[in-house]
């Protein structure tokens, strides 16, 4: 189970964003996710008349390794770490350790 997972709220905990906050927009392996407006870099790029696009430079959003990020308590105002447990009907649920509150997806 994906303890974070698209459209929950991170902020990162190490590297040049640290502190910044953002919503995660895709997982793109096991390990690596994309978060909006974090870890961008320039990118060179080449025109291409038959795309129709244009050449120059670019912001790209890059993916971040998820041990980098943890999950936004909007309750607590603080980062939270994720934890799972077994639901009433037997489902597997994601909590915060903090508070064992259902984190709503």
């Amino acid at each position: 189970m994906n303890k974070i997972r698209k459209g929950d709220q991170v902020v990162v905990l190490t590297g040049r964003d640290k502190g910044k906050r953002g919503t995660v927009t895709e997982r793109v392996d096991a390990d690596h996710i994309v978060v909006e407006g974090i870890n961008m870099v320039k990118k060179h790029v080449k025109p291409n008349p038959l795309k129709g696009t244009t050449g120059g430079v670019v912001d790209k959003t890059m993916p971040i390794h998820q041990s980098n990020v943890a999950i936004w308590n909007a309750a607590a105002g603080k980062a939270d770490r994720v934890g799972v447990k077994i639901g009433a009907d037997g489902k597997r649920v994601r909590v915060y350790k903090s508070s064992g509150e259902e984190i709503k997806a």
